[in-house]
């Protein structure tokens, strides 16, 4: 009998047991150096450019807009 694991009636050897597994998402660039992204620090390259990214977020450095007619709108709902 013939070593390996027989898998949907075909045989493998000892040296090709595992499967090409497909990543769930595409590598994408790193949204601060542009690197391909880690699985580890994904959507970044490294952990310093996830904290680079945090330190940003934490300074008021990136703002969310916000639309003049959302603006009115709160206003009139404070009166």
């Amino acid at each position: 009998m013939a070593r390996g694991l027989i898998l949907e009636g075909t045989l493998m050897s000892d040296k090709n047991k595992t499967a090409n597994v497909e990543p769930l998402r595409k590598t994408r660039p790193c949204p601060e150096c542009g690197k391909p992204s880690s699985r580890e620090h994904y959507p970044f390259c490294s952990n310093r450019c996830r904290e680079l990214d945090l330190s940003r977020w934490l300074s008021g450095s990136y703002a969310i807009p916000v639309a003049d007619d959302e603006a009115k709108a709160e206003h009139e709902d404070n009166e």
